[in-house]
C-alpha cells in the first residue's frame, strides 16, 4: 500500500502565507486563517506543502487503507482558495443557499474570494463541521 504524501509537518505556516504570490489570495488566506484558528482553537499546521490544518483525525477505509488528516484545513491555490470540509456538504444545503458565490468538491469549498461569501456563515459552516468530525473520529 502506498504512503500518504500529505502529512502534517513542521514547515512554518506563516512563511508558507507570505509567500503566496496574490496579495488578495494572500490576505484572505490570512483571514481565514484567523477565523478557522479563533472555531477550532487549535494551532495551524502545515500538511504537505500546500495545505494549512487544523487538528487531525485518525481514518481506516474498508480497504484497509488508512491515515491521518486534518479536521479542517485550507489551501490558497492559484485559481481558489480552498477550504476542506471534511464530512463533505451534504447536511448544510440550507447553509449553502445563503453562503454565497462558491463551487464544492467531495470535501472542498472553492472560493474566489471571500467577498463572495458571508463569512459570519463561513464561520458557521467551519464551526457544524468540527463539531461532526469531533462526532465521528472523538
Amino acid at each position: 500500500m502506498s504512503k500518504l504524501k500529505t502529512t502534517q509537518n513542521e514547515a512554518d505556516v506563516n512563511a508558507f502565507l507570505d509567500a503566496v504570490e496574490n496579495p488578495r489570495r494572500r490576505a484572505d488566506s490570512r483571514q481565514v486563517l484567523d477565523l478557522i484558528q479563533a472555531v477550532t482553537g487549535e494551532p495551524p499546521k502545515m500538511w504537505g506543502s500546500s495545505i494549512v490544518g487544523f487538528g487531525s483525525y485518525h481514518y481506516r477505509y474498508a480497504s484497509g487503507r488508512e491515515g491521518d488528516w486534518p479536521v479542517v484545513g485550507f489551501s490558497p491555490r492559484k485559481q481558489n482558495l480552498v477550504i476542506y470540509i471534511m464530512p463533505g456538504f451534504s447536511d448544510y444545503g440550507d447553509l449553502l443557499g445563503k453562503l454565497g458565490k462558491f463551487r464544492t468538491g467531495k470535501s472542498c469549498l472553492y472560493v474566489n474570494k471571500l467577498d463572495d461569501v458571508d463569512l459570519e456563515l463561513l464561520e458557521q459552516l467551519v464551526r457544524e463541521s468540527v463539531k461532526e468530525m469531533k462526532r465521528r473520529y472523538g
